[in-house]
Order: structure tokens, then sequence, then C-alpha cells
């Protein structure tokens, strides 16, 4: 009987061990995927849409519920570039609100009154050759993940930044010479 209790045990511990290395392996192939609104430049998408944004094997893919998913190709990407945006929230009850302080107090309730946003602008070629543009919404925080998921998987990006940051080094030891 103790036998048969331990082979029963042996049994289940194998298969919770398999299930788990399956799952694991599951994981590590599973698409990095964000939820944003597009707000616009997707052919097929429609502006200011929520959905998800995710990045296949070879493919970025943007997902809006009950539509097709637009995809364009990881190598046909040419820049991907993160902001950051503020919106003003609460709406008429809120300017409202600012209005009615006293003493200034609505620069206060101003200061809370906005929510940060990251965007993610693509840029890619099309089969015909055509340049677009794409931008999204972010949460604060997830464009820089994104676009570094961009970037491992393949997606290239303009060295601007760098070389705007060079222009001004330059500049400033000429000035000074």
């Amino acid at each position: 009987m103790h036998l048969l209790v331990c082979l029963v045990l042996l049994i289940c511990c194998g298969v919770a061990t398999t299930a788990q290395n399956t799952s694991e392996a599951t994981n590590v192939t599973a698409a990095h995927s964000v939820h944003v609104t597009h707000i616009l430049g997707f052919a097929g998408a429609p502006n200011n849409a929520s959905g998800t944004l995710s990045v296949q094997v070879d493919v970025l893919q943007f997902q809006s519920s009950g539509k097709p998913a637009v995809e364009v190709k990881l190598a046909s990407v040419q820049d991907v570039i993160v902001g950051e945006l503020s919106k003003q929230v609460g709406g008429l009850p809120m300017t409202m609100g600012k209005a009615a302080a006293p003493y200034g107090g609505g620069r206060v309730v101003s200061l809370f009154a906005h929510k940060k946003y990251d965007t993610l602008t693509v840029q890619y070629v099309d089969a015909d050759g055509g340049i677009h543009g794409a931008i999204f919404q972010l949460h604060k925080g997830e464009g820089e993940l994104f676009r570094n998921e961009l970037l491992a998987k393949g997606a290239r990006i303009s060295q601007r930044d760098g070389d705007a940051t060079r222009r001004r080094t330059e500049e400033v030891s000429s000035e000074s010479n």
C-alpha cells in the first residue's frame, strides 16, 4: 500500500515538473506586447483606437478589438522615437475647480490634474518604398522598454541624438576659442 502511494506521488511530481518546464518554454517564445492607443499612422488601423501593440518574431503588430491585425515587418522599421506627453484630466469639473480655488490655488490643482504618457513613433518603409510613420500612446515608462524590445528584434534607429550632442559640444568648444 505504501509503495502504491509513493508511486502515485512520484507520477504527480513528474507531471507537475513537465508542465512547469513547458510553460517556461512558452514564456520564452511569447511575444512582447503592451496596451496602447494608436494615435495615427498605421494603414488600416483607425485613429485613436485602443489595442495591443506586440513584437512578434519578425513583425510589429497592432491589434484593435474586433478589427484585423495590422503588421509591419521589423526589417522595414527605419527609426523608433520615444517621447513624453502630458494630458490634463478631469474635464470641465476640474477646470471649474481650478477657477474657483482662491489665491491662485488653481495652479496647485493643475499640478495634480495632469497624467503623463509615453509616445512611441515608428518610422517604416512600405513594400513600394514609401516612408510612413505611426504614433502610439503608452503608459509612462513603457515607451523605452518597448523601444529596446524592437531594437533587440532587429529594428533600426537613427543616430540623430548622438550627432546633435556631438554638434552642440563642438559648437561650445569652437565658441570658446
